[in-house]
């Protein structure tokens, strides 16, 4: 004769075979996509760790090439850091660098791709301000003063207004809007910090048609 103990297990043991047989697929999936959530993410976070020495990596190249002036390692390095690493930060710097140097060689489209590049990709709004006020000098240059103003029609960070509204009436003063430009930079010198050596620049420019800006708001 069974004891009471001897049943009372038997009745637990049947207890949990009627739960897994009701719950146990639920169970089993649950743990699997649990398992597999925390497989990608310790997966992801590798890749991540391998990409942004990868990034690194290939932006040290660029930046020596850059230093050394060999155009195209710059542009066989700046190839590889788009198929590869395109989405890391260390590739939208590696894209301003590379506009400088392209620019500096002479080769202005190759320079504005890059450029635009930044502007596609680029997470950070500070990197995707600098490429803009680089496209917007770029058609400066080249003559192009309605583009140049395109490039500035965006919202920046508070940091940048003040560049921006500088590089704004540099457009309008070479289009002959004179008193447009003085506004421009007149919004330029009182955004700017004091501690910015570039506001100096601006207040010469003020100076240069005839104004005086410490009546200005700083």
């Amino acid at each position: 004769m069974a004891s009471p103990y001897d049943l009372q297990e038997q009745e637990q043991l049947a207890q949990i075979k009627h739960f897994w047989s009701r719950y146990g697929n639920l169970i089993t999936w649950a743990l699997i996509v649990v398992l597999a959530s925390y497989a990608g993410w310790n997966g992801w976070k590798f890749w991540e760790r391998r990409t942004a020495v990868e990034a690194a990596m290939l932006f040290d190249e660029l930046d020596r090439a850059a230093s050394a002036n060999d155009l195209d390692r710059v542009k066989r390095v700046w190839s590889d850091i788009q198929s590869k690493v395109g989405k890391s930060m260390q590739a939208q710097h590696a894209g301003l660098l590379t506009a400088r140097v392209l620019h500096m060689a002479g080769e202005s489209d190759p320079a504005k791709e890059a450029l635009q590049v930044v502007i596609n990709r680029s997470r950070d709004p500070g990197l995707v301000a600098v490429a803009r006020l680089r496209l917007s000098a770029l058609a400066l240059e080249a003559g192009n003063p309605t583009e140049a103003l395109q490039w500035l029609n965006a919202t920046v960070p508070v940091e940048f207004s003040g560049l921006f509204a500088d590089r704004r009436g540099d457009i309008l003063l070479a289009q002959g809007q004179h008193d447009e430009a003085r506004q421009a930079y007149q919004a330029a010198w009182s955004a700017l910090s004091p501690d910015l050596d570039y506001r100096r620049i601006v207040e010469a420019k003020l100076n240069a048609m005839g104004v005086e800006p410490a009546g200005l708001n700083p």
